[in-house]
């Protein structure tokens, strides 16, 4: 690996593993990486009270999974991880599968997030301390734009409702996980750097 390519614009973190010819085979192994990481992260999960949905590592997973895979794998891996759980796989959050759950919608958002928060990190938004804040602030909101409104019209709450038990409790949360990634991030560049 050449410094060139860490400073590469466009290159995520799995751009710089070494080329090989089989490189559709270390994309695949990447995928299934991504979507494993996911299902096992999302059995770490703490119950809220009061709320269908437990707080997991699920979302810090899907966001490292975009970040260090890009859009195009970052999406294929949270597509595998959500269509092998509506097929059966027990490894949606506390050991779930299905598409019919009210917290569905939270895998349909991370879909999304993992995708738009490869965009940006191919555009260098994991590179610094400040980007990859803003990195992971907008793919946790993308999460819950789509997982409050499908909690809401899944179980029948109200909008007021579904803020209230499918957002506001897992704040904190978000913010020590983003805060995790703001320092994990950037120093997986600096130290892919020092070894170019």
């Amino acid at each position: 690996m050449s410094t060139a390519a860490t400073t590469r614009p466009g290159a995520v973190l799995a751009d710089l593993l070494p080329a090989t010819r089989s490189r559709y085979a270390v994309d695949a192994a990447l995928v299934m990486g991504g979507a494993a990481l996911t299902g096992i992260a999302a059995q770490i999960a703490v119950p809220v009270p009061g709320s269908p949905v437990p707080v997991t590592g699920q979302t810090f997973a899907v966001l490292l999974t975009g970040a260090a895979l890009g859009a195009r794998r970052g999406f294929l891996a949270l597509a595998v991880y959500a269509l092998v759980g509506m097929a059966g796989m027990p490894w949606f959050q506390n050991g779930t599968s299905g598409a019919g759950g009210a917290t569905f919608g939270y895998v349909l958002g991370m879909l999304l997030a993992s995708t738009v928060v490869g965009a940006l990190a191919r555009r260098g938004g994991d590179r610094s301390v400040l980007r990859t804040a803003g990195t992971m602030v907008l793919g946790s909101a993308i999460v819950y734009a789509v997982g409050v409104p499908y909690l809401a019209l899944s179980t029948g709450m109200s909008t007021t409702a579904a803020v209230a038990a499918g957002l506001t409790p897992f704040l904190i949360g978000d913010a020590l996980k983003a805060a995790l990634a703001m320092g994990a991030l950037p120093a997986a560049w600096k130290f892919a750097g020092r070894r170019g």
